[in-house]
């Protein structure tokens, strides 16, 4: 299967007719997500709906993983653009210390926006769950904080400060918690402040 995530750089051209089921069957999932939920998506039914082979969808997907990865593409590829490329602080131009930070607050946007489609994609296994965007959100941190603190070890500081930013983590602070948005995004960026003071 390829995959379309991590998502830097242009896709690989694909024949017409394989565009078009591959864009029938993500509006057909698309529409069953929000009239009943994420975690009711099943390929199979994805496949009934679309009029395609079941076989096309696994072909081309994979699995429910495989799936969701095309439904997030879109949004996770202007996302990637925002820190990698767009204005500060989010993108180049501030310093590193206030790219962290401008970065978790945007990603916590980005979990919201899709929380549902994210809940589904951390329900898979590990190896989906932190690859995809995870693996680039991971290395783009890690680099920052690379600069930041050189003394520590960037990719441990960089799982830490992603492990409180998952879909169900913030799905249960706004539902049982009763946490706003803004609330969260505070208090991840007290938690980035902590960890991006330089030591001594």
């Amino acid at each position: 299967m390829r995959q379309q995530l991590p998502i830097v750089g242009q896709p690989q051209p694909e024949r017409a007719d394989a565009a078009r089921n591959r864009q029938k069957i993500i509006d057909v999932a698309a529409r069953m997500i929000e009239s009943r939920g994420a975690d009711q998506l099943s390929l199979d039914e994805v496949a009934r709906e679309a009029c395609v082979g079941v076989g096309t969808v696994y072909r081309r997907f994979g699995d429910r993983a495989g799936l969701v990865f095309a439904l997030i593409d879109e949004r996770e590829r202007r996302f990637q653009q925002a820190f990698l490329s767009g204005p500060p602080p989010v993108g180049p131009g501030a310093a590193p210390a206030e790219r962290v930070r401008a970065f978790l607050a945007a990603l916590v946007d980005r979990i919201v926006d899709q929380q549902d489609l994210f809940l589904l994609l951390e329900l898979g296994s590990p190896k989906a769950k932190y690859s995809g965007p995870y693996r680039i959100h991971h290395t783009h941190l890690a680099t920052l904080l690379a600069q930041v603190r050189p003394e520590a070890d960037p990719r441990f500081l960089a799982d830490a400060l992603l492990a409180p930013l998952t879909a169900h983590m913030i799905s249960y602070q706004r539902e049982e918690r009763g946490l706003t948005v803004e609330a969260i995004k505070a208090g991840v960026d007290d938690l980035a402040q902590a960890l991006t003071r330089p030591s001594g």
